[in-house]
Order: structure tokens, then sequence, then C-alpha cells
């Protein structure tokens, strides 16, 4: 959330923060700025929503859905930047940073290069709050052994690989809501989901993600939510 730039508008953030308990806000390398990031985490504590660090690599044309080539010690520096930004705004409004989830092409750099995720566990050392991620990926495997919680969450507008892993695109198709829904509910009881060539996969569900720009994401919400309801007290 929060991805909206300058003059630029980007997700109904206002329509979308009533149905969620749990923020991802952009810091800034992919998405929003100073005025953004404020309005946003304000936003969020009006409605009781707890705010998580959205970092990327720095490629704000392509909105941090590009790969690129970064050493360890730099992207970590990257990330401390961004999400200091972030914890001041928080600090500003009374709210604590509750999580860091990387963002776009960092996230599925993360889940199988080494390094990558090694760079994100350095930046939690600092900063010392949950990471979110993949099952069966170097998320689960490198944030768990650096000792770091690890959350597990499940996407609702995403497609899967065979691996478990999400297919990250740079825009986001419509879904459907029911099925969309129906998706989540399955990766909540069963913890499954079907790939895009039809095979099960394993995936987690202690959160579930809908992105801000996929064009009907308030839809979705509200179908996930109301699918997902008699289960969230037990989450």
């Amino acid at each position: 959330m929060g991805e909206a730039f300058g003059l630029y508008k980007m997700g109904d953030d206002a329509g979308l923060m009533p149905l969620i308990d749990v923020a991802n806000v952009a810091c800034g390398f992919h998405g929003s700025d100073f005025n953004h990031m404020r309005t946003t985490v304000e936003l969020a504590k009006k409605h009781g929503v707890k705010v998580g660090a959205h970092p990327s690599l720095p490629d704000l044309q392509g909105f941090g859905r590009r790969e690129m080539k970064i050493a360890r010690d730099e992207l970590a520096n990257c990330l401390i930047y961004q999400i200091g930004a972030l914890k001041g705004f928080l600090e500003a409004a009374g709210m604590k940073l509750n999580h860091i989830k990387p963002h776009g092409a960092l996230y599925g750099m993360a889940a199988r290069q080494e390094e990558m995720a090694q760079a994100v566990a350095d930046v939690a050392d600092i900063f010392r709050v949950p990471l979110f991620g993949m099952v069966g990926t170097l998320h689960e495997e490198i944030y768990k052994a650096r000792g770091h919680t690890f959350i597990p969450e499940f996407y609702a507008d995403l497609d899967y690989r065979d691996d478990g892993t999400v297919i990250i695109t740079r825009e986001h198709d419509a879904k459907d809501p029911d099925e969309a829904a129906a998706k989540c509910l399955r990766a909540v009881t069963e913890g499954k989901v079907t790939s895009v060539n039809g095979k099960e996969v394993t995936v987690g569900s202690a959160t579930i993600c809908i992105h801000s720009d996929t064009p009907n994401a308030v839809a979705i919400a509200e179908a996930v939510r109301k699918a997902v309801a008699p289960y969230l007290d037990a989450a």
C-alpha cells in the first residue's frame, strides 16, 4: 500500500484499509514518497491496521518488478535506508514497525538466491521484527536459521509455479473474487494450491496478500475476508 508517487495515484488504499489487518507500506524505491508514506501510516492508524515495511530494489521506473544485480552489503544498506524512513513516520504516529516484507523482484530473488536472503536477514538483525515470505524457499530456510520469526504468506491474486513460488508480473490482472476467495480458503484449510500446470503444491497462509494495484483489489479483499473470517481468531 502507499504506492502512489507525487501526483500519480496507485491503488485504492482508502477502500482497502478497512478490510485488512496488516499493511505492507512502500518505502520510496518502487513507489511512494515522504508525503504518501505519512498519509498511509496515518490511514492505517485510523483503522487499527499494523504496518510493515515493503522495501524494494532501487527501481522506481520499473515499480520494483525488474531484477538487478546488487551485492549483499549494498542491498542491506538500500533496505536500511528505506525501512528507516518508514520507521520515522511510524514513530511520528506513535506506531511500531510490525514486520518486513521485501517487494516484487527482490522478494522473488530472496526466495532463491542465498546472498539476497542473507541481506534481508542482515537488516532484520537491526530492526528485530518478523519477516514475511514463502514456505519451502530460502525465505523460510535462511530467516529461521538466522533466528528471525518467519510469517508464511499466501497470494490471493497471483499464480503459482510448480515449485510453489509465485509468478511476479509487471502489471496485475483483475481476478475473479469468488475464485480468489476459494483459493485462499483452500490454502488456509488444506495448505495447498494448484499451480499453473495443475500440480498440487504446499503453501503457507498465516497471512494472505492482496496487491493494491490489482484492478479489483477491494472486491477481492471483501470476498477473501468473508471466506476466511471463521479462521481469523485462530490465526
